[in-house]
């Protein structure tokens, strides 16, 4: 029998790294594990150098990742990557092409988002793509959460006085969450787990879902998801006055349905847990109208590219919050930036964990406002989210190459 062949482009980190080589390994696997990312190569070669290959090359370099792929021509059936490396057309070609002995055929993302991947190229080069939607719902959804506390308590203004030995008190005291309406554009996995939680703190929550159905509330046997208000104006921005309304009328997609369950144990589901639906809102300049607080949790497609711009930022309520954990692109970062230099402008303050331009190319027009906190793609980044995406993707992987697809999720174009 055939042993496939699986490249690591980026592998996971700490000691997280072990367990996803035995998953892999344990599924028969070879293994060839990028090295570029790895925090302490010498123990890792060391402990694993008698039963997986080594390789080096920066994974965001187009022809170094090619190279790396098909490797002294042998090639590799399936490519594993977390962070979002992009595997465009000519790389699908090439690594998926007649030239290597082992042509790719799978490709596996640790994570939920796919849009790092040619779709439409890989469903050419027969390609399967994979990934571990919901993996990281539950660790998403607390990172805006932590978001929404820093940015509507100011904490990060108060904590910066302390540091100088100051002792500052509130010019006016901000708002509890109960006092707040918190608008979810995107009624998927991580918008709901957002919701239950929201809802948990006494905040009134509503979302926008693509389809009508999918904002509904979650079976109680898998609860992993969960009048005008005073609106939130931190303490170290400016009061601003309403601008006019623009509207979009189309409504934004939602993160895809729930995928059928992997073959890795599901996590346990979280205690504030909330089986009751957000209220639905049909379009998104009505919610963004009527929204203290507007968080994303939606895939970039072409239809979510560019979705919040300067027209759609006008909509919002004076004073207003915008959280986004979703992907960059759906935000236009020059009109948001431009938004939160306006004190006349209704957005206050802005959170954001994704970019346009991320890892060595990070650039954005948001760097230097005081009113906008940036996080570097992090809010899926806990131990248990990790570990539970690295070994479900192992998982699909390993049973994608053995021509086992029932209940593996593969994302199309």
């Amino acid at each position: 029998m055939e042993q496939f062949r699986v490249l690591l482009v980026d592998a996971a980190p700490g000691p997280l790294l072990g367990r996803e080589l035995e998953r892999l390994l344990g599924h028969g696997l070879a293994v060839t594990l990028n090295l570029r990312r790895v925090t302490d190569r010498a123990a890792v070669r060391a402990e694993w150098g008698d039963r997986v290959e080594f390789t080096d090359f920066d994974p965001f370099d187009e022809a170094a990742l090619l190279a790396g792929a098909v490797r002294d021509g042998l090639g590799h059936h399936a490519v594993k990557s977390r962070a979002g490396v992009p595997l465009r057309a000519a790389f699908l070609a090439a690594a998926a092409g007649p030239g290597p002995a082992h042509r790719l055929r799978v490709i596996g993302r640790a994570g939920a988002g796919t849009d790092h991947v040619d779709l439409a190229a890989a469903a050419r080069h027969g390609v399967a793509v994979t990934h571990t939607p919901g993996s990281n719902a539950d660790a998403v959804a607390e990172f805006a959460l932590a978001q929404l506390l820093t940015l509507t308590r100011d904490m990060r203004s108060y904590d910066a006085a302390a540091h100088r030995g100051e002792w500052r008190a509130p010019v006016a005291p901000p708002p509890e969450l109960s006092e707040l309406t918190l608008g979810i554009v995107g009624a998927g996995r991580i918008g709901l787990a957002l919701a239950g939680r929201a809802r948990a703190l006494g905040m009134d929550v509503q979302a926008l879902a693509r389809r009508r159905d999918t904002a509904r509330a979650p079976r109680p046997a898998r609860a992993s998801t969960s009048t005008p208000r005073p609106v939130p104006v931190p303490a170290s921005a400016s009061a601003p006055c309403p601008a006019p309304a623009l509207a979009r009328a189309s409504a934004s997609a939602s993160c895809p349905a729930p995928a059928p369950a992997s073959m890795s144990a599901p996590r346990p589901a979280p205690a504030l847990a909330s089986t009751q639906a957000p209220r639905p809102v049909l379009t998104l300049p009505e919610l963004l109208a009527t929204s203290d607080v507007v968080s994303l949790h939606l895939p970039l497609t072409p239809e979510t590219r560019g979705l919040i711009g300067r027209a759609e930022l006008a909509l919002m309520r004076p004073g207003a919050i915008l959280l986004n954990t979703a992907r960059g692109g759906i935000v236009d970062e020059q009109a948001l930036a431009d938004a939160l230099r306006d004190p006349a402008h209704p957005l206050a303050a802005a959170a954001v964990d994704t970019f346009e331009h991320e890892h060595a190319a990070f650039a954005s027009p948001l760097h230097g406002l005081p009113n906008a906190l940036l996080t570097p793609h992090i809010a899926g980044m806990t131990r248990g989210a990790m570990a539970t995406a690295a070994l479900r993707c192992a998982d699909h992987m390993a049973a994608l190459l053995a021509g086992r697809p029932d209940g593996v999720p593969v994302a199309t174009a």
